[in-house]
C-alpha cells in the first residue's frame, strides 16, 4: 500500500494531534447517532475528554468539525481501498484473473475495516445519517470516496469480465458487491445472534470475507460463462 495513504499510529501523534483525532472520533459517533442539529459541542468535547475550547481551536467551531469528519472519512476509506485507488488506469495487458484478484483484495480490506473495527462502525453510521438527511458533508464523501472508488472498481470489473465499465449492469453489480460488506456492519447485531457469535472480531471478519470473495468468484464465473 502506498506510504502516502497510510495513517500514523496513535503513538506517533503529538498531544494536539491526539486531541484533534479524539474530537473527530467522538463527533463521528455523536453526529451519526443523533444528527448534526441534535449534537452539541459540549457533548462532543465531553465524549472526547477534551476542553470545549479545543473544538474552536482545531476546527473553528461545530461546522468545521463536521466538515473535518467528512474529510477524515474520505482519507480513511482511501487508505482502506488500497489497490482499487492506487491503479490510476487499468493496465491494457492486465488479465481477467489479475483483475479478479484485485477485486478480492479490495473486498477483503473493506470487510476487515468496515465490519470488524470500531471506527468502521462510526464511519458507516455517519454516512447513513448523511444519506438519510444530506448536508454538505455528503458532497465531500460522495466526490471524495463514493464516486472515484466506484468508478475505479467498475474499471477493474470491466477488466475482469469484458463488460463495459459504465454499463448499468456493471454499476449495479459493483454496488451489490459493496452492499454486502456494508450489511454485515449495519446488521451486525442480527448476524451475531444468528451465528451465535459473542462479537465480530478478526476471525469472524475472515469468515465473512471468505463468503464475499466466494460470491465475487461465482458472479465472475457466471459472467465469463455468458461470454464463452
Amino acid at each position: 500500500m502506498s506510504q502516502r495513504l497510510e495513517k500514523p499510529e496513535p503513538t506517533q501523534l503529538s498531544s494536539a494531534e491526539q486531541t484533534r483525532l479524539a474530537l473527530i472520533r467522538a463527533a463521528l459517533t455523536l453526529f451519526g447517532r443523533h444528527g448534526y442539529d441534535a449534537t452539541t459541542t459540549r457533548e462532543i468535547a465531553a465524549a472526547a475528554r477534551a476542553n470545549i475550547g479545543s473544538i474552536a481551536y482545531h476546527f473553528g467551531g461545530k461546522d468545521g468539525l463536521h466538515a473535518a469528519c467528512a474529510q477524515h472519512i474520505v482519507e480513511t476509506i482511501r487508505s482502506v481501498a488500497g489497490d482499487a485507488l492506487e491503479v490510476p488506469e487499468v493496465a491494457p495487458d492486465i488479465s481477467p484473473e489479475q483483475a479478479g484478484m484485485i477485486l478480492e483484495g479490495a473486498l477483503s480490506r473493506m470487510v476487515a475495516f468496515i465490519v470488524a473495527r470500531p471506527e468502521g462502525g462510526e464511519i458507516v453510521q455517519f454516512i447513513l445519517r448523511e444519506l438519510n438527511r444530506p448536508t454538505s458533508a455528503l458532497n465531500t464523501i460522495y466526490f471524495g470516496v463514493f464516486e472515484p472508488v466506484h468508478k475505479r472498481l467498475c474499471a477493474i470489473w470491466s477488466a475482469a469480465t469484458g463488460e463495459a465499465p459504465d454499463s448499468q449492469r456493471t454499476l449495479l453489480t459493483v454496488f451489490t458487491l459493496l452492499g454486502q460488506v456494508v450489511y454485515f456492519r449495519i446488521g451486525r447485531e442480527a448476524v451475531s445472534r444468528r451465528m451465535s457469535w459473542k462479537a465480530i472480531g478478526p476471525a469472524e471478519a475472515d469468515a465473512i470475507a471468505d463468503v464475499t470473495r466466494a460470491n465475487l468468484r461465482a458472479i465472475l464465473a457466471a459472467r465469463r460463462a455468458e461470454q464463452a
